[in-house]
């Protein structure tokens, strides 16, 4: 079982690190649009986070640092991805929260599961 970390030492734990960047609402947003696009053009997150593009880079960096995205130039244009690392360990973080059998009563009449809904 990992320690647990204390608040003194919260900030060297990659998990806590992690969370925080994705945890800012405009970070989140940029999140949210590289899970449904996969790679995007840094000149499309202005649209849906409604922020300048210095706030994007800085926003990006922030995620970057943390090891949520990675940068692929191509020509002109910087190109970005979630990494697979942080999918896997955003997964394991909140899949190891409850038991399994917490999420047992989330299935329907016919026996088939269903999806918590998303909030936004």
């Amino acid at each position: 079982m990992p320690r647990l970390s204390t608040r003194r030492d919260a900030g060297q734990d990659p998990d806590v690190r992690l969370l925080q960047a994705v945890a800012e609402p405009t970070r989140l947003a940029i999140v949210r649009q590289l899970g449904a696009e996969g790679d995007v053009c840094v000149c499309d997150f202005t649209a849906c986070c409604d922020v300048s593009q210095p706030t994007v880079s800085h926003h990006l960096k922030v995620l970057r640092e943390a090891g949520v995205v990675e940068c692929e130039r191509r020509g002109t244009w910087a190109y970005y991805r979630l990494t697979d690392e942080a999918v896997e360990r955003l997964q394991g973080l909140f899949t190891g929260l409850a038991p399994r059998t917490a999420f047992a009563g989330l299935s329907t009449a016919s026996g088939t599961s269903r999806s918590l809904p998303v909030i936004q």
